[in-house]
């Protein structure tokens, strides 16, 4: 039998990034979808559409909604049809969801057509999403072996915001350019390209042996989603308000706070993301969590925007190193043939976080005030904290107890 990729497992950690960094390409050229048009909906919806921050807010949970309904889905087609084949799909419908974008611009319907086809457009791009990166992760750790699990984890961040953070103020350019119905236009054509680069790339066989039931994988890393869930709310609330922020106090430079979170998160990738996998990932989650919650803190009290800027830099470089924190921790509980399973079901309390933070900070705005949803997000990460620290501290009494 010819021995793959998968079997060879790299010799150093020089050795794991050089084989993630093509899958980290085209999860970027995938991504930019995503990032290009996020800044702009908040202002189409509220600007354009005319409609409140209630259904902002929907507006932008719909895309995690569709994520939390598919992960399962996801995670099987990953374990049983292989990563390539969910990577692929993935990125065919995240075309289409982006297609759908310049339906809703052409909306013959009025805005009120116009905020549906929005609607089911954020919903089938979290489809796309969910297969996109549920097959990467999946993907990415079987080309370097569970030692190297957060590194994987690192570089589809790194993707992924790399091209929020890029995609951003190049998407507020599209559109004064020419239009949403140009911004979407593009943002379908990227996905397309990455997803024809990612058939010529050699998959590799799904594991053998017996799949864990989904929920039964949920189970067993649920503490670490929780987590996850809770320390989410804070960048969640950023990508939904901040622009709205920006123009209540008429600051102008929105999309920059969007881009110095995905700088800041990139960076502290770049430098410490080999701290999961050798310091453990609890030890490093109790760290970046409060450091995120602090970021989410400085923007609520932010007098200008460059303090804005400062506090959403702190909280990508907070939440950079929380999702594969927690992941490793995640990842030791399950066995391989049920890998996408748990990077699906992980992933999903991402999903759940931010389909919570759309409602519920639209909401706050509606009823309170903008400074007091960054607030929320930080509250929201002390609770994180605490949870995380929780799990610590039973994990240690079990030890002794066992000992």
């Amino acid at each position: 039998m010819a021995t793959t990729l998968s079997d060879m497992a790299p010799v150093s950690g020089g050795d794991a990034t050089r084989r993630l960094l093509p899958f980290a390409g085209l999860i970027f050229f995938c991504y930019m979808t995503v990032g290009l048009p996020l800044a702009v909906l908040p202002i189409y919806v509220h600007g354009n559409l005319g409609y409140g921050p209630v259904a902002v807010g929907w507006v932008m949970a719909m895309q995690s909604v569709g994520t939390l309904l598919s992960r399962q889905f996801a995670g099987a087609v990953s374990d049983v049809r292989g990563p390539k084949v969910a990577v692929v799909s993935g990125a065919l419908i995240c075309s289409a969801a982006a297609v759908l974008y310049s339906v809703a611009s052409t909306s013959y319907g009025g805005r009120e057509s116009a905020l549906w086809v929005l609607l089911s457009a954020r919903a089938i791009l979290g489809l796309g999403e969910s297969l996109l990166i549920t097959g990467a992760l999946a993907w990415c750790i079987g080309n370097v072996g569970t030692r190297y699990t957060g590194r994987a984890m690192v570089w589809v961040g790194i993707a992924m915001f790399g091209a929020i953070g890029v995609g951003s103020p190049i998407g507020v350019g599209l559109f004064q350019a020419g239009g949403f119905t140009l911004l979407a236009l593009i943002s379908a054509a990227l996905p397309i390209i990455a997803g024809a680069a990612a058939m010529l790339r050699r998959g590799i066989p799904p594991h053998h042996g017996v799949r864990l039931n989904f929920f039964r994988v949920v189970k067993l890393i649920w503490p670490f989603g929780v987590s996850l869930a809770l320390s989410t709310f804070g960048f969640g609330t950023l990508f939904a308000f901040l622009g709205l922020y920006y123009s209540a106090h008429h600051w102008r430079g929105a999309p920059w706070g969007l881009a110095s979170f995905g700088a800041a998160y990139t960076i502290s990738r770049l430098l410490f993301g080999g701290l999961p996998d050798q310091l453990g990932g609890r030890k490093v989650a109790s760290f970046t969590i409060p450091l995120q919650g602090f970021g989410s803190l400085v923007v609520a009290v932010a007098s200008s925007p460059s303090v804005a800027i400062i506090g959403a830099a702190i909280l990508g470089a907070g939440y950079s190193l929380t999702f594969p924190a927690l992941g490793v921790e995640a990842v030791k509980r399950v066995p391989a043939q049920s890998r996408g399973a748990a990077m699906g079901a992980y992933v999903a309390f991402v999903d759940i976080g931010l389909g919570l933070t759309g409602p519920i900070a639209g909401l706050f705005v509606r009823y309170v005030s903008y400074p007091m949803v960054f607030l929320l997000g930080s509250a929201f990460s002390l609770m994180a904290w605490v949870a995380v620290l929780t799990v610590t501290r039973r994990r240690h009494v079990e030890k002794t107890h066992s000992g």
